[in-house]
């Protein structure tokens, strides 16, 4: 399947995941972690992207963002990615690239969908047997947004400020949320629509975007000439 062309809406949530190339370790210890950290944190700024849930995996990245102006997501991760790859490449005396090519995104609906993004996100270290409890993990966004520990990279977003009224409100409902893991079927559906660039959510939200935005964000039928007018590839 061809991949669909780089999109970015303004104020639309993404989910991006980027891999090691032939997903080779990108994290070797703590010190590279904090520094990834550190980073995305700096251009995030810079460029206007609001970091809602993020996880660190040994050889891949999840993040769950929204961009506040045109471009943001792109320069962030261009820019994060080369200063990490250079970090990298001079800690480890190496040289070359380290990223799977061109990092993986989808626009994610608000309603029910933002929240189990959410969940896919910081369940990654528990669906990879690492850990029993996302808590246990600290390269994650959950103690912060489970347990409310500080964290000058997370911002909320809506969606979750309506859990409570209150930071301790939000963070049991949160908490909550995670006492089921995610069914089969729903994260089958997160990993198709990051890997192939779709959209995360309803058809009706599928829909709407693709006529106010006209732009193809659902899979080809089958006998659908690629040169519709949604775009493709």
């Amino acid at each position: 399947m061809a991949r669909l062309a780089r999109f970015c809406p303004v104020d639309i949530p993404q989910h991006i995941i980027q891999r090691g190339n032939n997903r080779q370790v990108c994290f070797n210890s703590r010190e590279d972690l904090a520094a990834y950290a550190y980073w995305l944190k700096e251009f995030s700024f810079k460029y206007q992207v609001e970091i809602h849930a993020w996880v660190c995996m040994t050889n891949h990245v999840h993040l769950l963002v929204t961009p506040r102006v045109q471009s943001a997501v792109s320069k962030l991760m261009q820019s994060l990615g080369r200063q990490y790859v250079q970090y990298f490449n001079k800690t480890y005396q190496r040289s070359g690239t380290l990223w799977e090519g061109r990092y993986k995104s989808c626009i994610v609906q608000t309603s029910e969908y933002l929240l189990q993004c959410y969940r896919y996100i910081e369940l990654n270290p528990v669906r990879a047997g690492i850990v029993a409890n996302p808590s246990e993990f600290a390269w994650s966004s959950y103690r912060a947004n489970a347990l409310g520990k500080s964290s000058l990279l997370i911002t909320p977003h809506n969606e979750y400020l309506q859990l409570g009224k209150t930071p301790e409100e939000r963070q049991l409902q949160y908490r909550e949320l995670f006492r089921f893991h995610l069914e089969p079927n729903e994260v089958d559906n997160i990993r198709k629509s990051v890997n192939q660039g779709l959209a995360l959510g309803g058809d009706r939200f599928k829909q709407e975007v693709e006529i106010n935005l006209k732009r193809r964000i659902t899979p080809l039928r089958v006998g659908r000439k690629s040169g519709s007018k949604m775009g493709s590839e």
